[in-house]
């Protein structure tokens, strides 16, 4: 009973304190932000962003991104690595001090069966091995443990090594869970395990800074830290994370000192913060995207004519200095600004606010009084904002859009079965590479229903193009760099026109962080909660 209890005393207790001393306590940090997106904390399945940065600070990988230059690789769970003289063997060699929160010692065989198992559970974020010609069937013989601390892993073709291990090794998958706990709450359905899946959804078991402690849905997540992690000691005993999706609560929480930390701010409310001299804004230009994407079941929007026109009514500059202050920075190319191969900003910016020539490919594409269709967005931060700028003038080319908000959740289980004719969504990338966009975004491995590739936006948009496709795999191989960045920059001149998703706004992520907070730790591509303190 007194373990059932505790976590609950202890929310009670640490929120009782934040009130009664007007101020939040002195070992933890208080965030509020959007918890409706947090559907697993299971680092196979994780693909929201929400649920990506906080178990970031749960579960180390393998390696991991410098935080302030994500061009360079250093080590994390791995001391070191290296590649064969042929190009097809990865040698990984672990820390000889990793433990997980239990005290129980990781081990590469840990490593293996986390690797492993996110290929036999096959979500989304299997596609980080699988991709790279990993599977099921091979596993075993394509990643295994030498010993306890190495892990040697055969690659079906040489990769260029910092591209493999960006993409594959620096994600969630290679997180190292505990096998033991793994295969003790694992569920066997139609003889098919879930490798723990039901047990890791809910609770962690990995080596890492924090570990899970509560979770409530939608209402709070806290995290404790782990005293006996091998790396930098988290700075603050505790990491509160309370559900508080309205931007104007989160300023008036900022502003009573309730919470040290808002994740979920309104370009309005951020500037009114930013005279505020107790909070400091950190802006972050992301590698992801604000963008809307097409179902091209649909036989009009399978028209790339169709979706061009679409392209022609944003504003992208307007909004950028007022809706996307602090949120966006305008950008049509799917390759973001900072990434390797991307185009410069004004080649990934051809697109304007053009009424006229929105009409004219509209009557080129055989539509010229129009169509009616259903647009569906998140009801969270700038997303009505900017959906009814383009509702409106969509309008005035003879589109009618239907809007229909909904909660995070419910807006990415219908875009990643399909079941939608507009949506507008987010994407982050996963590596600082053109190919992390490039391999989403317009290579498309399985067009199939049955395939289910629901975290290719590709897939969830039922478009292929073999010509794409052909591109994308010739341009991932390209040894010499020169040759590599043109065959990149060809990719994405043709996707402008013809592909299935139009980019709006390159991610700038504004944190809004109280004075009393210090060295909070901020890159493209991580958030490290253990390096604050107070």
């Amino acid at each position: 009973m007194r373990r059932l209890l505790a976590p609950s005393l202890i929310l009670a207790a640490t929120l009782a304190a934040a009130s009664a001393q007007a101020a939040t306590p002195k070992d933890a940090l208080v965030m509020a932000w959007n918890l409706d997106a947090l559907i697993t904390l299971d680092p196979a399945q994780i693909a929201e962003v929400n649920g990506n940065d906080i178990m970031r600070n749960v579960c180390s990988r393998l390696v991991r991104f410098n935080i302030a230059d994500p061009s360079k690789l250093e080590p994390e769970i791995a001391e070191s690595w290296s590649s064969s003289e042929d190009g097809l063997t990865l040698t990984f060699k672990l820390r000889k001090d990793i433990k997980f929160p239990s005290g129980k010692a990781a081990t590469a065989h840990d490593a293996v069966w986390s690797l492993k198992r996110a290929i036999h559970l096959n979500f989304g974020n299997a596609a980080n091995l699988t991709e790279w010609g990993f599977t099921s069937a091979k596993a075993d013989e394509q990643i295994r443990a030498v010993d306890d601390h190495t892990i040697e892993v055969k690659l079906p073709q040489p990769y260029p090594t910092g591209l493999i291990v960006s993409a594959a090794f620096t994600s969630n998958v290679s997180s190292v869970l505990n096998k033991e706990t793994g295969e003790k709450n694992a569920k066997t359905t139609d003889g098919r395990s879930d490798y723990g899946n039901g047990w890791f959804k809910t609770q962690s078991d990995c080596v890492g800074p924090y570990k899970v402690r509560t979770w409530n849905a939608n209402d709070v997540l806290i995290l404790e830290a782990n005293d006996i992690y091998f790396g930098e000691k988290p700075g603050l005993r505790r990491v509160l994370i309370r559900h508080v999706p309205e931007s104007g609560a989160q300023r008036l929480q900022l502003e009573k000192g309730d919470i040290d930390v808002g994740r979920l701010l309104s370009s309005d409310d951020l500037k009114a913060l930013a005279t505020n001299k107790d909070i400091h804004i950190e802006q972050t230009v992301m590698h992801g995207y604000s963008y809307f994407a097409f179902n091209a079941q649909d036989p009009i929007l399978s028209n790339p004519k169709v979706r061009l026109a679409f392209r022609y009514l944003v504003d992208y500059e307007g909004l950028e200095r007022t809706v996307m202050a602090y949120q966006g920075k305008a950008r049509n190319s799917l390759v973001p600004i900072g990434a390797f191969g991307a185009l410069d900003e004004k080649a990934g910016l051809p697109f304007k606010l053009d009424l006229d020539m929105a009409k004219k490919l509209l009557t080129e594409a055989g539509y010229p009084n129009g169509f009616t269709k259903k647009y569906i967005l998140s009801a969270n931060a700038f997303n009505p904002a900017v959906a009814q700028h383009v509702q409106a003038n969509a309008a005035k080319v003879g589109i009618k859009l239907e809007l229909e908000q909904m909660a995070d959740a419910n807006l990415f289980t219908k875009m990643r079965a399909r079941e939608f004719e507009i949506g507008q969504i987010g994407w982050g990338a996963g590596y600082p590479d053109a190919h992390s966009m490039v391999s989403r975004h317009a290579q498309n491995p399985d067009n199939r229903p049955e395939a289910k590739l629901a975290q290719y936006p590709t897939w969830r948009s039922a478009w292929v193009d073999p010509k794409v496709n052909d591109m994308a795999a010739k341009a991932m191989m390209e040894r010499n760099d020169a040759k590599r960045i043109a065959a990149y920059h060809e990719l994405q001149k043709y996707m402008l026109e013809n592909g299935p998703m139009a980019y709006m706004f390159q991610t700038v992520r504004p944190i809004a962080i109280r004075k009393e907070v210090k060295g909070f730790q901020i890159g493209a591509f991580e958030v490290r909660y253990r390096s604050a303190s107070k």
